[in-house]
């Protein structure tokens, strides 16, 4: 990914510092990157909103990914580097936890927890994305759904596969089975990563990952960022684990409604080819991974029940955030993006 702009102090000073040379390992520590972050943590109204403190933990994650153009791939375990991250995401997983509700009393029962996810993620006869772009969005904003999902769709199942191996037995044997799909199951113009390049392909935009970075507003950066949190932390296995069973339970008929979007337009097999993959692959995938990989982890660990929820409960609330930015945006007449794409 090219290197972004950075959208506040914060960004500017770790950006700085990771176009500096490789960190030296017996370099002393340094705090100005851990200050800053405190400080823009300090005076952030809103950190799931927040320009800066998303913008720069993003960037943060991509070192552990594909990395960041021009940066030396030392800075990736640089302690500095990694001590400013944490504090963003010690505040992060604290805003999270207070502003997602999570259903208690679930027993630790493979039936219970699936139960629970399935009530969760049942649709709702009220608006929603899917459905406005299903019946009414234009040319124009079918593009800038392209645009917002890029940024976890072009690397699409990457930050679920850190849990793999965290799990172990039935839970780690249905994550592998889920994940083989997402991978196109060994081919790999079959991957939905590939997919997904092409329907951008199909309707004119650059399939190329993070080009479109500048454009995304710092919600669309937090549902991804959640990702990564999730599961680059053993601690949160759960949590990923229940997060990406609701990402399953809730992706079969929005990707439906998708397509129908931009058949809707006139576009053809090569544009929607990827939501119509989604639509036959995840209501498979939903059943193994609310029964058999949340359900499982649940009867294995019995304490991660919580987070296992919590995680289910992040991937909604996110979902739905996002959904309410664009919808709201489109309905006002206006772009959903930064800048036009």
């Amino acid at each position: 990914m090219k290197s972004p702009q950075p959208r506040g102090p914060l960004g500017a000073a770790v950006l700085d510092a990771l176009t500096a040379a490789a960190p030296r390992t017996d370099a002393p520590a340094d705090d100005r990157l851990v200050q800053a972050a405190r400080r823009a943590v300090e005076h952030s109204t809103d950190l799931l909103t927040d320009e800066d403190v998303q913008l720069t933990l993003f960037v943060l994650y991509e070192l552990h990914y594909a990395g960041v153009e021009g940066v030396d791939e030392a800075w990736e375990w640089a302690p500095d580097l990694l001590r400013a991250r944490a504090v963003l995401e010690e505040a992060f997983e604290r805003e999270l936890r207070h502003r997602v509700t999570v259903p208690d009393g679930v027993t630790a029962d493979r039936r219970a927890v699936a139960d629970t996810l399935f009530a969760l993620t049942a649709p709702t006869p009220g608006p929603s994305l899917s459905r406005y772009v299903g019946r009414q969005a234009t040319d124009e904003q079918l593009h800038e759904l392209l645009v917002h999902r890029s940024l976890y769709q072009l690397k699409e199942a990457d930050p679920h596969t850190w849990a793999v191996p965290r799990l172990a037995g039935a839970a780690k044997a249905a994550l592998v089975e889920i994940q083989a799909d997402e991978y196109g199951g060994g081919a790999p113009d079959r991957m939905h990563s590939a997919l997904f390049a092409r329907t951008m392909q199909g309707v004119g935009l650059e399939p190329t990952f993070g080009r479109y970075v500048e454009d995304v507003p710092a919600v669309t950066l937090a549902a991804v960022n959640a990702m990564s949190l999730l599961g680059l932390h053993r601690r949160l296995r759960g949590a990923i684990a229940g997060h990406l069973a609701a990402f399953e339970m809730t992706s079969s008929l929005p990707n439906r409604l998708y397509g129908d979007g931009f058949r809707r337009h006139g576009y053809g097999d090569d544009v929607t080819e990827y939501f119509d993959e989604h639509v036959e692959a995840d209501a498979v995938h939903e059943q193994i991974a609310g029964r058999d990989l949340a359900g499982g982890l649940a009867e294995q660990e019995p304490e991660l029940v919580p987070d296992i929820l919590f995680g289910a409960c992040v991937c909604l609330f996110l979902d739905d955030l996002v959904a309410a930015h664009l919808v709201g945006a489109w309905e006002r007449g206006e772009s959903s993006l930064r800048v036009a794409a």
